[in-house]
C-alpha cells in the first residue's frame, strides 16, 4: 500500500501510553498501534528501500533489566534502515537521524585519529556546516571536558575530538503534513543531505571490529 503519512489516532495512541503505560492500555490499544502506527511505519520503509536499504523496525517493548525506570512499552515507533538513517515517530512528531549514536572503543581511537588528520579532518568539518546550513542539527550525546589523553589541549579541531560519538537530528513537531505523503519528503530530504556525512564516518569510522559489538 502507499505511503500516506500517519493519522492523528497514531499521536493519539502515543499520548495515552505517555500517560498510562500499562499492559492494560497496550492491550486495549493494540489494534490502533497495528493499524495506525505500525502499518504506516512499515509502508514508508518500503518505499525508501530501494535508496536507502532495508528498514528495520525496532520491538515496542523496553529492556528494564538494568533501568530504574519499569515502563514495559517505548513511547515512539522507531526503525534503522540498512544504507544508514533512523526514523522515528512520537506523540512530538516525526523525527529523523543518521551517524553513529553510539561508537566503541575501536571506533572512537579510529574517528579521532581521522578528525586529526588534516584531510579528513577539514572534509569532516565542511561536511557538518553544510548539513547544519540546512537546518539539521549534528551533535554529540557525550564529550570529554578537555582534551582526550594523548591528544595536544590546543588542537584546532579540540571541539570535534571531544565527541565520544556523533550524529545528525532533526524533529518536526506535529502538524497537517503529517497525514500526508509530505512525512515521506521530509525524511528524504534528510537523509540525502546528511548522505556525504554518513559516508565520511563510514569510510573512516566504521564497524566495530570488538567481539560482541553491535556496531
Amino acid at each position: 500500500m502507499t505511503f500516506r503519512g500517519w493519522p492523528a489516532e497514531a499521536l493519539e495512541f502515543y499520548e495515552g501510553l505517555r500517560a498510562d503505560n500499562s499492559k492494560l492500555y497496550w492491550t486495549a490499544h493494540k489494534d490502533v498501534y497495528d493499524a495506525q502506527v505500525l502499518a504506516p511505519m512499515e509502508q514508508l520503509l518500503a518505499e525508501l528501500e530501494d535508496e536507502f536499504g532495508t528498514g528495520k523496525i525496532f520491538r515496542p517493548y523496553r529492556d528494564v533489566r538494568f533501568s530504574s525506570d519499569k515502563s514495559p512499552y517505548k513511547t515512539a515507533i522507531g526503525a534503522t534502515l540498512s544504507g544508514g538513517g533512523y526514523v522515528q515517530l512520537s506523540a512530538e512528531g516525526l523525527a529523523a537521524g543518521s551517524g553513529y549514536y553510539v561508537m566503541a572503543s575501536d571506533q572512537l581511537r579510529r574517528y579521532r585519529e581521522a578528525v586529526a588528520e588534516e584531510a579528513a579532518g577539514a572534509e569532516l568539518e565542511a561536511l557538518i556546516a553544510q548539513v547544519v546550513k540546512q537546518g539539521i542539527e549534528v551533535r554529540s550525546r557525550e564529550r570529554l571536558k578537555g582534551a582526550p589523553r594523548g591528544w595536544p589541549k590546543d588542537h584546532p579541531r579540540l571541539e570535534l575530538l571531544r565527541n565520544k560519538d556523533l550524529f545528525a537530528w532533526r524533529q518536526w513537531p506535529v502538524g497537517p503534513w503529517l497525514g500526508t505523503a509530505a512525512a515521506k519528503r521530509r525524511v528524504v530530504e534528510f537523509l540525502r543531505a546528511t548522505g556525504p556525512f554518513d559516508e565520511w564516518l563510514d569510510r573512516n569510522v566504521g564497524p566495530s571490529e570488538q567481539p560482541g559489538s553491535r556496531s
